[in-house]
Parts: C-alpha cells; sequence; structure tokens
C-alpha cells in the first residue's frame, strides 16, 4: 500500500471532505426562497433543479399561466378538430407559419412542444428544417426580454408609447428620414401595416437587409429580362444540374423545398423506373449540396468565373475573352457538363451561389441558352425570400452617418452584428435621435438602441406570409404571450395611429378583402377553413421563356476583374465564407439544439474553424484545431484549423454566424464574427477574399461527434454503386449479384414471436442528404438532453440518432472510383482532393438478436412482442455491458444528470428547456443508458387512437419523429407482418442491404444502397 496516499477510515469521514460536501451543495440545494420564485429571481449558476417546482423557479408562472388562459383571445382553431377545451393528456395541433412554411404546433396542456411539418404544404410536403424544428425552444428561452426598455432600464407600454409618438412627430417636423430597417419581410399582412405608417409619417422608408444577401441574381435579372425578382427553381425538373457554389440543400434560398425536389428524381422510386437526374458541383469547400453530387469539383473563387465563361463558350459556340481556367480537371469536367446539358435542353439547370450581377447575368444566359425558363426556372411565379437590397442598406448607412437620418427600427435584423462594417453602423446611430429595436433579446443592434420594444415569439403571434408567388399560409397563435411583449406590427400600427387598432383584426381584415378568396373562402366559414388548413394557394401563372439578348463582353470583362483581384499571392490564400446548415446567419445563436447540431461534413460543434485542403495542411506543418491569424480586409481573428477532404488546394473555407457579443449564455462568444470578412463590390455583398495567415503556436481542439473519416474496410456499412451498374443489376453493390450468403439463427438464436406488430424500418441512402433535421426532431420528442462543447469533446453527446458521414476515396483500379480498404492516414494527400461522401443516419438497429439483451445483467433492456428493443430505465443500473456489445454504438450513456445539473446550465439553460419537455418521454437519469426507442409513445398513441375507434391501425398512421421531418422521405417505418405496407414495399428492394449483417444480429432497420450518377471516365 502505498504510504504517501491519504485512505478513508469509512463513509462518515468521507462525508466530511470539503469535496463531497460541495458535491452534496450541488445535488442537495437549499430549497428556493419562495419570494425568489414568486419574483421570478433566486437561480444562480450553481443552483440545482431536483424536481419540478424548481424547474419553475425562473419565473415561468407566465408561461403556466399563459398555457392555462384561453388561447388565445381571439380563438384559434386547431389542426382539423375543435375541441371544447384542452384535454390533459391529449395533444392539439395548431396550424401555422415557419419560413413560408406550414406547420403544425403540437401543444400539451396548453405548452407548445413540438414542430411538425404540416403535410400538405406545398413547399416541403410534410418535412421541417432543423430551424424550425429548434424554433419552440425559443419561446422558453428566459433570456428573451419581459418586457420593453428605454435607455436600458425597464419601462412601461404607456410611456414608450408617449415617447416614441412624440420623438417621431418632431422628426418629421425636423425634415429628417425615417427608416424601417427589416429582414425580407414576406407577410402581406405586416407590409400592409408598414406602408400606412410610411403614409402617416412620408418620411419614412422600408429597407430590406438581409445578412445573406441575394441582391446579385435579383439585379441580374433586373439587366437581362426587366423582372427584378429571385426565381422559383425547380430542381424536380431538371435531368441534369450544374451547380457553382449553390448550396441548395443546405443553406440557398429554400433548402427544405429543394430537397425534396432533388430526391424526387434520385429516390427508390425513381430508380425502379430507371430514371436518375445528374448533379455535378464546382465549388471550394465541402458544402451539403457539393457532398451529394453526383461528380464535385474543387474549385477556388478566383476560378469560379473561369469556369463559367468555359461553360458559356462550350454551349454557345462563341468564344467569350475572359481570364482562361488553368485547372484542367475543372476544364475537363465543364466540358463534359456542357455535352449533357445541351444533350438535355429545356430540363437542365444552372446555378450558381455568387452575390456578384455580372456572374449571374453569365448564369441567365446559359439557362437561356438551355432553354431552361418557363421549366427548370420560372420568373413569372417567382419567390419573394431575400428581397433585400445592398446598395439601398449602404446609402441608408451613409445617410445615418452624415445626420439625415431621424429615426430607425429594426425589425429581426442586426447589422450591428452581420453587417461587415459594423463601425460605420455604430457610429452611424449614435447620430440618429430615435433608435427602436423590435428584438426579442438583446443583441448587438438593440443594444445600441434607446428604446426597444421587444416582439413577441411567432408561436404567441397572428400573422401571414406569402413566400412564394400565389401561396398563402396563416400565423395563429398558439399559447398566450409569455412575457410583457406586444407584436411589433401592433407597435407600428399605435404609433402611427391606424385605425384598425388592433393586429388581430388587421389581419382579419386583410384575408377578407385580399386573400380569402384566392382559395375560394370568404366570411367567418372561410376564415374558420383557413385556421383549420393553414393555407390557400392560387392557381399559378404559366412558366414564360425568356430570350437573353445583353451584351456579354462587359459582363465577361468584369468577373475576369474579379477573378484576377481574388487570386491569391504567393503566401496568401484565398478565403470563401459559406453558411452552416445549424447556425446559418447567426440569429439563433442561443439555441442550444442547434449549436449542439453537428455541422453535416466536417461534424464539429459549438464551433467554427478553418477548413483546409489536406495538402495545404502538411506543407505548413498544421494538425487539426492548430490556431491560425486570419488577415483579410483589414479585419483579423484567430481560429483552429480543421483538415477537410474534398477542400481546394490554396484556399480556406470559414462559416459565418459565429463570434456574438450581445446574446444568450449559450451563443455569447462561441466562435468568431466572420462577417467582417464580407466587402462591397459593384453595390452587392461579396463573400471571397485574400487572407493571410499565421500559426498561432496553439491548438484549440474542436468538438467533433465523429472523429474518423473511411469505414477501415469494414465494407458491410456502407454498399454503393453507379447509376450504370445498377442499370444492369440493381442488386449491384449490396453483394447479393456475387451469390449472397443468407445468415439464419442458430439453435441459440430462435426467432421471436410477433404475432401482431414488427415495427422495422427502411432507409434510403440515396434519399438522405445528411441535413440532420432528425436529428433535432428526435431531441424535441424524445427530451434529449445538450451536454455542451466539453461533453461533446468526451464523446458524451447523448442524440439518439447520428448521421454517419463516410468517404469514398478514389483508388487506380477500383471500378467505380470506390474503395473503402484504406484508413485515412494510409492515404497520400492526392487521393483526398477528390472525395465523395455517403450519409448514413444511424440508430438504434432493434436487432432480432439483440447482443444487448444477452449481457444486460439486470434485464434492463429486454426485447419486445412487437420487434422493438426496449429500455427500462429504472432497471439500468449503469454497467454499460449493452454498449460494450452493441456493434452498431448506438446506445448513449447518461454520465451526468444533463436535465438536472446545474454545471450545464450555460448550455441547457433548464429554465426554458424544461417547459418544452414532452410529458409522454420520461426524463433519464444519471448513470442510465439510453438510446432510440423508435418513438414507443408515437405507436401507443396511434394504437390506442385505433382502439377507441375500434378499427385496425393503418399504414402510414404512425410516423416516427424523423421520419416525419424528413423532407427527402428517406425513413420508412411500419409493419412488416402487412406485406402491403409501406416499409414492407421498401425493404424488399434488391437495393436493400443490412448493416453488419454478417454479424447475424438481423437488425431492424435495412438501408438502400447509395447510387450515384457517374461515368466510367469520371470513377
Amino acid at each position: 500500500m502505498d504510504s504517501n496516499k491519504k485512505y478513508w477510515k469509512g463513509l462518515e469521514e468521507l462525508n466530511k471532505t470539503p469535496e463531497f460536501v460541495e458535491l452534496n451543495k450541488n445535488e442537495f440545494a437549499e430549497p428556493i426562497p419562495i419570494e425568489d420564485i414568486l419574483t421570478g429571481g433566486g437561480l444562480t449558476g450553481r443552483t440545482p433543479r431536483r424536481d419540478f417546482l424548481k424547474a419553475l423557479g425562473f419565473g415561468v408562472g407566465a408561461v403556466t399561466l399563459a398555457a392555462c388562459q384561453p388561447v388565445p383571445v381571439h380563438k384559434s382553431l386547431p389542426y382539423l378538430i375543435k375541441p371544447e377545451e384542452v384535454t390533459p393528456g391529449i395533444p392539439n395541433y395548431y396550424v401555422s407559419t415557419y419560413d413560408g412554411q406550414a406547420i403544425l404546433v403540437k401543444t400539451r396542456e396548453g405548452r407548445p412542444i413540438k414542430i411538425e411539418g404540416h403535410p400538405n404544404d406545398i413547399l416541403a410536403k410534410g418535412g421541417a428544417s432543423a430551424q424550425a424544428q429548434a424554433s419552440v425552444l425559443d419561446l422558453y428561452d428566459v433570456n428573451r426580454l419581459q418586457g420593453p426598455l428605454k435607455d436600458g432600464s425597464q419601462t412601461g407600454w404607456a410611456q414608450v408609447d408617449d415617447f416614441v409618438v412624440r420623438e417621431l412627430l418632431a422628426i418629421q417636423a425636423s425634415g429628417k428620414k425615417i427608416a424601417i430597417v427589416s429582414s425580407t419581410v414576406t407577410s402581406p399582412s405586416t407590409l400592409g401595416v408598414i406602408a400606412d405608417f410610411v403614409k402617416q409619417f412620408p418620411a419614412a422608408k422600408h429597407i430590406n437587409y438581409d445578412a445573406v444577401s441575394y441582391t446579385g441574381i435579383i439585379q441580374a435579372n433586373q439587366n437581362s429580362f426587366g423582372k427584378a425578382v429571385l426565381p422559383h427553381y425547380n430542381f424536380d425538373k431538371a435531368d441534369i444540374i450544374v451547380s457553382f457554389a449553390a448550396d441548395f440543400l443546405g443553406t440557398w434560398i429554400s433548402p427544405e423545398e429543394f430537397t425534396r425536389q432533388y430526391v424526387s428524381n434520385r429516390n427508390n422510386k425513381s430508380l425502379e423506373s430507371k430514371k436518375m437526374s445528374r448533379h455535378i458541383q464546382f465549388e471550394t469547400g465541402m458544402s451539403l449540396t457539393g457532398s451529394n453530387a453526383d461528380v464535385r469539383i474543387p474549385i477556388k473563387p478566383s476560378e469560379e468565373g473561369a469556369a463559367l465563361i468555359a461553360l458559356y463558350n462550350a454551349i454557345s459556340g462563341s468564344s467569350l475573352a475572359g481570364k482562361a481556367l488553368s485547372n484542367k480537371v475543372a476544364q475537363n469536367a465543364v466540358t463534359i457538363a456542357a455535352k449533357e446539358l445541351l444533350a438535355a435542353k429545356g430540363k437542365a439547370l444552372v446555378v450558381a451561389g455568387s452575390n456578384d450581377v455580372a456572374t449571374q447575368i453569365l448564369v441567365n444566359a446559359i439557362n437561356s441558352l438551355l432553354g431552361s425558363y418557363g421549366t427548370t426556372i420560372d420568373l413569372d411565379n417567382p419567390s419573394l425570400q431575400y428581397a433585400g437590397n445592398d446598395a439601398e442598406f449602404v446609402e441608408f448607412v451613409n445617410e445615418m452617418k452624415s445626420g439625415a437620418v431621424g429615426a430607425v427600427f429594426f425589425l429581426n435584423a442586426n447589422p450591428a452584428y452581420d453587417y461587415y462594417n459594423s463601425k460605420d453602423i455604430a457610429d452611424g446611430l449614435k447620430k440618429v435621435r430615435l433608435k427602436v429595436s423590435f428584438a426579442t433579446s438583446t443583441d448587438e443592434t438593440s443594444s445600441l438602441c434607446n428604446v426597444v420594444a421587444p416582439n413577441h415569439h411567432y408561436l404567441e403571434s397572428w400573422g401571414d406570409d406569402n413566400a412564394i408567388s400565389g401561396y398563402y399560409t396563416v400565423m395563429q397563435p398558439t399559447i398566450n404571450p409569455v412575457y410583457d411583449t406586444r407584436q411589433a406590427e401592433q407597435s407600428l400600427m399605435k404609433w402611427s395611429d391606424n385605425p384598425a387598432k388592433e393586429y388581430y383584426r388587421y389581419v382579419r381584415d386583410n384575408w377578407d378583402k385580399n386573400l380569402l378568396a384566392k382559395g375560394g373562402l370568404s366570411g367567418q366559414s372561410g376564415w374558420e377553413t383557413l385556421l383549420q388548413t393553414g393555407f390557400v394557394k392560387e392557381t399559378p401563372k404559366a412558366g414564360g421563356s425568356y430570350a437573353f439578348n445583353m451584351s456579354l463582353s462587359a459582363v465577361a470583362q468584369t468577373i475576369s476583374d474579379h477573378s484576377t483581384e481574388l487570386t491569391a499571392a504567393d503566401g496568401k490564400t484565398e478565403m470563401s465564407l459559406y453558411q452552416s446548415p445549424a447556425i446559418r446567419d447567426g440569429k439563433r445563436a442561443n439555441n442550444p439544439w442547434l449549436q449542439e447540431l453537428p455541422d453535416p461534413v466536417s461534424k464539429v460543434t459549438w464551433d467554427n474553424f478553418a477548413a483546409m485542403a489536406p495538402a495545404d495542411m502538411k506543407a505548413k506543418g498544421l494538425q487539426d484545431g492548430d490556431a491560425v491569424k486570419i488577415v483579410a480586409n483589414g479585419y483579423t481573428i484567430s481560429l483552429p484549423v480543421l483538415s477537410q477532404p474534398g477542400q481546394a488546394r490554396g484556399t480556406i473555407s470559414v462559416a459565418v454566424g459565429y463570434g456574438r457579443t450581445v446574446v444568450g449564455p449559450v451563443g455569447i462568444n462561441v466562435g468568431k464574427n466572420a462577417f467582417p470578412f464580407y466587402s462591397l463590390r459593384n453595390k452587392t455583398f461579396q463573400t471571397s477574399a485574400v487572407a493571410t495567415l499565421t500559426s498561432v503556436g496553439e491548438n484549440w481542439p474542436l468538438a467533433q461527434t465523429q472523429t474518423h473519416h473511411s469505414i477501415e474496410g469494414r465494407n458491410s456499412i456502407i454498399k454503393e454503386a453507379s447509376f450504370t451498374q445498377y442499370l444492369k443489376n440493381p442488386a449491384s453493390g449490396t453483394g447479393k449479384e456475387e451469390g449472397h450468403k443468407e445468415y439464419k439463427p442458430d439453435l441459440f438464436w430462435q426467432k421471436h414471436d410477433n404475432p401482431t406488430y414488427d415495427w422495422v424500418m427502411a432507409i434510403d441512402l440515396n434519399a438522405c442528404t445528411g441535413c440532420g433535421a432528425c436529428v433535432v426532431a428526435c431531441s424535441a420528442e424524445n427530451n434529449v438532453p445538450v451536454v455542451g462543447k466539453d461533453e461533446v469533446g468526451r464523446r458524451r453527446e447523448m442524440h439518439w440518432i447520428r448521421i454517419d458521414r463516410y468517404y469514398s476515396f478514389d483508388d487506380n483500379g477500383t471500378e467505380g472510383g470506390v474503395t473503402r480498404e484504406h484508413a485515412i492516414a494510409d492515404l497520400n494527400v492526392d487521393q483526398l482532393d477528390h472525395v465523395k461522401v455517403v450519409y448514413q443516419p444511424m440508430l438504434c438497429q432493434h436487432c432480432e438478436h439483440a447482443p444487448c439483451e444477452t449481457v444486460c445483467p439486470v434485464l434492463a433492456t429486454v426485447h419486445s412482442s412487437e420487434g422493438l428493443n426496449h429500455m427500462a430505465y429504472n432497471r439500468c443500473v449503469g454497467t454499460r455491458y449493452c454498449a460494450n456489445n452493441c456493434p452498431y454504438k448506438v446506445r448513449r450513456f447518461n454520465w451526468f444528470n444533463y436535465w438536472n445539473d446545474s454545471r450545464f446550465d450555460n448550455y441547457l439553460n433548464n429554465e426554458h428547456t424544461q417547459l418544452v419537455l414532452n410529458p409522454d418521454v420520461v426524463t433519464r437519469f444519471r448513470g442510465v443508458m439510453e438510446k432510440c426507442s423508435m418513438c414507443i409513445q408515437r405507436i401507443q398513441a396511434g394504437k390506442l387512437k385505433a382502439k377507441i375507434e375500434k378499427r385496425p391501425l393503418k399504414d402510414g398512421e404512425v410516423k416516427m419523429a424523423c421520419q416525419q421531418t424528413c423532407s427527402a422521405n428517406a425513413i420508412v417505418f411500419g409493419n412488416a407482418n402487412d406485406p402491403e405496407s409501406e416499409v414492407s414495399k421498401a425493404l424488399a428492394s434488391e437495393r436493400t442491404y443490412y448493416v453488419l449483417e454478417e454479424l447475424n444480429v438481423k437488425p431492424g432497420v435495412g438501408y438502400q444502397t447509395k447510387i450515384r450518377n457517374i461515368s466510367e471516365t469520371e470513377a
């Protein structure tokens, strides 16, 4: 025995040690004084919440009262049914709208707890993005402003109203300008209120400002066709898609809609019809869209313009002058793309993510040659999203700085953070007399304003939306206002003495006069029908074809000049800025579900970074996490680097949306702000720059949920084939075409008896884009806790479903260019320049011969008579034998009481996440194992409903949370005992295989192979 160590003589002595006393305080704190509960105070970073009352101690009495009162003052109607009152234990569903998309809001006992896509929504057909799923959590954020502020202090609405009206009248008399700065407004009623405000104050002007701008496309259409619109793209009508850095599956314009369209030509149904679209992507960094492409070509930002000019010349047969494309691989791909685009005239689509007007004009010229207008591109039924005008906003900033602006109102806009020159915003606002923000919580811009009139959360609001021409959705409150907030439209009406007086009345009148008739509705019955169905849709106009007649000489010269400016000299690097699919532009940075959602490609959480090509990392002697100082456009930040296969050499990619400095505790100082790297060129914001990189000499570890890149030779995990191979044999890639071995149970593994239901799942790898919406939906449905960056760094994330990302590396002599025989460390850097990606949703496989069940000493995990692997949480003692025995590594050990441990407050914000909990699912405690339950609560609810109605359960009546939110319909769930069920038909596909099938565990989740539409010359 080591004499230098001190041992306790017994538990009594242990109980007196300082460490144990401190731990005991954290676990069993003194009760919170009732005064603090009533006033909403009393919670600190060290206060544990061991029970429900303590969880309510932050002042959610407001939430409880809001939930218990009739919802709302003007009665909303639940989706399809009209209950007499809220029934405990029975959810109500209300239609609403998020980002122009019709949604359903699930409420329990008056509390909104879950967002679902509306099954009849024309954009996503029932799908919902990760942002939509996470939006319900923002409702319960205690960092929301709980009342109006004046000069940084709490005040009343009457005082704010008197002050603002008095100031507006004085400013109007002075002759100074009034500005309403908002992100793009697509609500007809909101636009009406703003128009009425401008009538009352003629000096006022509405300015649309989007942190991520699409001005280049809108202005290019104005120059090309005389229509200043953002087109409505139809990816489902395209047989071939060529994209230049447009991440249309991740963040570009309308990704949920585009995902649904894109996958319709590539999923199991399409393949069985022997049809598959082809997708070629040119880009700098590996985006979600690029990772799904059939062919992906890494190019530098400076090469994009040259590649487009080369494509135009190849299609038109002309010789448009411009900078030559020196990238031979890209030139070869352009030649192939041109031939295929011409062969698919009328069914071809070329898109570009650039915000440069000249670049977009050239794209218009290419699409006109291909006959895309009126088929794959619709200018007559345009998208109304992202109407921001960069030049108008820059003019407004200059007017502020000159002292010409007397008042400014900010609605869902935060330019003090996301404008490329935030100093101009701060300096300009100093010269503005009245500065009003409608921010729901304090942000960088509202902190510079003398009045903050906090807006409602959208789940507390009346309103509407019109994101796509002819498609109108309605927004109705699902809970009374939690805090003393007021809808921004109501404030503008109050200050402009609008005769409607009340915004609900304004919305109702607008629909009665203008919008109900578009759906063939009218009167009170029409309004009630609208509140049940959620939207109206006009018959779309016939999409016209548009001839392009502009001269392109000056356009090509502008593009070439821009390319020359972006070409990095020796010792410098070209930088590309992008949005991550989770954080986007940073407005939702305080949402922990989004912060912990892994980036689809890098799998990094809670941070942004500089992605570099492995060859560049090797040349500079850098390792993952090494910090570098990045200097560009007069701005400097330091970020960790990450080796990213597929990144163009000589470049780095950095995500915007991070580095918030005035935000709640979840998002503050997470990552670094990259917006100041933007530049203004030809009156539009540009997302590329030339940067200098210098090593800092430190390593800042990144928290990744997946740190391996290949599958280390285990070929039974991912199965893939080319479209050519599939046409020859639909079973290509599965191994069945080579004499598939059927694994049968032996004497020790008798098949379980599943007399009525045998619940199984099918996942189409060709449909899954890897977006991660299913991860957030699962967290919302099943009360999956957030653990924070440190715990993720220890590989302790709790997600029940994960999206594994695997790379396929080109290997000479391998048919189709697919090999997984090597670990990534064994490959040379040349092989890492051109990689292919497969995404695989991985969850508990609910094995027939589950290896976890045989090793559990307390029978905490058992097999059900319906084919599911159950977990009895209160029986689990945390041996973790089951996790060790699981070949899929899908079990999560709860290391701490993540829901109730004060150490995780900064990440979990327990004060509001407790209120979003699904009461049908128990929260798990420390020391137990948890994993996917196949949403057993949904299965039971579906069976109970069928039993009450005295009928069998219908196929498709029960949908998993992950399945329901997937815009790609990549996940199918159902009863294998029903041969006519959708899942039975999916699993009968010749493309179906089972992961690690050779282990004979008989998983209940089948996968369909990944098929790529590539030619042998591209292998």
